[in-house]
């Protein structure tokens, strides 16, 4: 881990951090001021900057305006009087992690330094994750249809709403729809409504003052602040609580927002994108989700097909979660042999391409060779996949019959009626050996009728069997 920088003019202050910080094993250095700790970030930023905010020379909001010019991701800490609000204010403004006000409990303070050092190395996977991770992969017509709707939205800054099921890739998506956006070099920040308590929730979306509620012992800024300029992600928002989308509403309409216990508004410059699997439309109708609130981000919709929709993405994205589980465990990379290929592309996938992403995972772990096979599936899948199997016929006829009405052909309801009822008698009659009453037996229909429809069908054949043996 790289140090933590701390500068302050005030010696005693950096004593205190010097031995409270080699107590808890963590590196650091410190400097007596602004244009020291400068001119030293020109071999290498800190992992963590922490800086009283008035010093002689350069001060504390210089530094900061400085240092997020070269390294915008760096979380800055800014030490402050309890009296200078003003400040405090300014620093958030241009970028501050948090604040620490003076005096200071020697603990809280480490406690921040870590909760900042945290921060620090999600922002440096992140970047990792961004430099690494391919465009979202598909060639079905159906993600070819939401690539086009990312390259339309790309210099909007209009709300987006995106629907599917659970696991389709929603977040990716919206990191896409950032990542091609003017505002691409500003923060994307992602938060998951359904997975927070109603009074936490408030506080992560919005922040809070110092003493807001009981454990609030600094003040902290909000997803919507840490998004400023840039992408807020509310993942799952159909479960957002009721009082929460009121407060979630005005900063919609009115751009600005308040702090948990605070009392100035907060301009929000963020585009919002909001994702969810439920239907949003019937929520409103049954009163759980503010109708008003739908249409502020009903501005512009993008569904997702789920997997069972584009199975031919199957192989693409198995072949992608294979060579990825294989990079990140460090072990050679498996492959699927052609009826496991074939199996998996029967399957409805619940969990859609979250579900195949871990089923990939868990083969580079468990197969037992490098070309895997239907017998090296997990058993539960091939339970389902029986299920599967009988359903995947409908697939491929709505295939087909989309590829007759892509040539331009008409009337196909007898073409396929014809189809389907000559592939039934023929399996039938090869099943029962050409006897015609058996084989009407096994389909439920008369002997006259499957006599009419062999004629009519062409399976006649001769030599058949005498029908009084």
């Amino acid at each position: 881990m790289k140090p933590i920088w701390v500068i302050d003019d005030d010696r005693s202050i950096r004593w205190v951090f010097e031995k409270a910080l080699a107590r808890e094993g963590i590196p650091y250095k410190t400097f007596s001021g602004a244009q020291e700790a400068l001119d030293a970030l020109e071999q290498g930023a800190p992992q963590v900057l922490v800086s009283d905010i008035r010093m002689p020379g350069a001060t504390g909001l210089d530094l900061l305006q400085a240092v997020k010019q070269r390294h915008p991701g760096l979380p800055i800490i800014i030490m402050t009087a309890y009296s200078d609000l003003e400040s405090a204010v300014a620093a958030f403004q241009g970028g501050a992690f948090e604040y620490l006000p003076k005096p200071f409990d020697v603990d809280q303070a480490v406690e921040l330094i870590r909760r900042a050092i945290g921060e620090s190395i999600r922002e440096a996977e992140g970047e990792e994750a961004r430099e690494s991770t391919p465009e979202i992969l598909g060639q079905a017509p159906s993600m070819q249809e939401v690539f086009r709707a990312i390259g339309r939205l790309s210099q909007s800054n209009a709300t987006v709403l995106i629907t599917g099921e659970s696991g389709t890739g929603k977040e990716l998506v919206a990191l896409a729809l950032h990542r091609h956006s003017s505002r691409a070099a500003k923060p994307f920040v992602a938060i998951n409504t359904a997975a927070m308590p109603k009074d936490l929730l408030e506080s992560e979306l919005f922040g809070h003052e110092r003493g807001a509620f009981t454990g609030a012992q600094a003040m902290r800024r909000g997803r919507f602040e840490q998004a400023e300029g840039g992408t807020l992600f509310l993942d799952e928002i159909g479960d957002m609580p009721a009082e929460l989308q009121t407060r979630l509403l005005r900063v919609l309409s009115d751009g600005q927002f308040y702090r948990v216990g605070g009392h100035q508004p907060i301009r929000a410059n963020v585009r919002v994108i909001a994702a969810t699997h439920q239907d949003l439309e019937e929520r409103v109708r049954q009163g759980l989700f503010r109708e008003d609130l739908f249409h502020r981000l009903n501005v512009i919709r993008l569904r997702l097909p789920s997997l069972r929709e584009r199975r031919e993405d199957i192989a693409l994205l198995a072949k992608h979660f294979l060579a990825k589980s294989a990079r990140e465990l460090g072990t050679e990379g498996k492959r699927l042999s052609t009826e496991a290929m074939n199996y998996l592309a029967a399957q409805d996938f619940p969990g859609n391409v979250r579900q195949l992403e871990n089923l990939c995972h868990w083969l580079t772990v468990m197969a037992p060779t490098q070309t895997i096979e239907v017998a090296d599936l997990p058993a539960e899948l091939k339970l389902a996949g029986g299920k599967a199997a009988e359903s995947d016929w409908v697939g491929a006829l709505e295939r087909e019959v989309e590829r007759a009405f892509a040539r331009g052909e008409s009337a196909v309801l007898d073409k396929f009626a014809q189809a389907f009822e000559k592939a039934l008698i023929g399996k039938a009659l090869a099943r029962t050996g050409g006897r015609r009453i058996e084989a009407a037996n096994l389909l439920g229909m008369g002997r006259n009728t499957i006599t009419r429809k062999i004629t009519e069908l062409g399976l006649e054949t001769k030599g058949e069997p005498d029908e009084t043996v």
